[in-house]
């Protein structure tokens, strides 16, 4: 099996990425097309408006940049775990849930630059792609767990923050 890797405007676009294997092929068309949509929620902002409170909370547009690349950042450390079959400890026990996470993870890296959070994006997404392209299609996309955790870190979590980003766009007549 062949695989080819695109970079679409410097970015590895998923959905330009072929297995042969159709259901693997929607799965890294949904997950690009979310991506894609997240990004587009924001682009054209300036570096200052990139910094402005208030996306959803205090989080600024570089804060939910940060907050995507630490979820993508799961998936790549997570899903080898849940491929090869074993069970993750829960983030209820690990970190007290998801928002002591959350804000857990805010905190180790409030200290990025912008520009150093937007590359940490780019280089973050594409290892998780590579990753994805790197298995055996076959396998990963009959695993539903595999992909429960795929979606839940990826295409079902960039919406929730592209709608956060227009609603706070929308309101600051940004």
């Amino acid at each position: 099996m062949t695989l080819q890797l695109t970079l679409a405007d410097g970015q590895l676009s998923a959905a330009r990425q072929r297995t042969g294997n159709p259901r693997a092929d929607r799965v890294l068309g949904q997950l690009d097309d979310a991506w894609q949509a997240f990004q587009d929620a924001y682009a054209g902002l300036s570096d200052d408006q990139m910094q402005m409170p208030g996306v959803t909370g205090a989080w600024s547009m570089r804060d939910m940049i940060a907050h995507v690349t630490w979820w993508d950042e799961e998936s790549i450390a997570h899903l080898p775990v849940v491929f090869a079959g074993d069970r993750l400890s829960r983030y209820s026990q690990v970190y007290g849930g998801i928002d002591a996470f959350n804000a857990l993870m805010t905190e180790r890296k409030a200290s990025l630059s912008l520009d150093e959070v937007q590359a940490g994006f780019l280089e973050t997404h594409t290892r998780l792609v590579r990753y994805l392209l790197s298995l055996d299609p076959a396998e990963w996309v009959g695993n539903t767990r595999f992909r429960h955790r795929l979606k839940m870190d990826t295409w079902s979590h960039y919406p929730i923050h592209e709608a956060d980003i227009r609603r706070w766009r929308d309101a600051a007549g940004i």
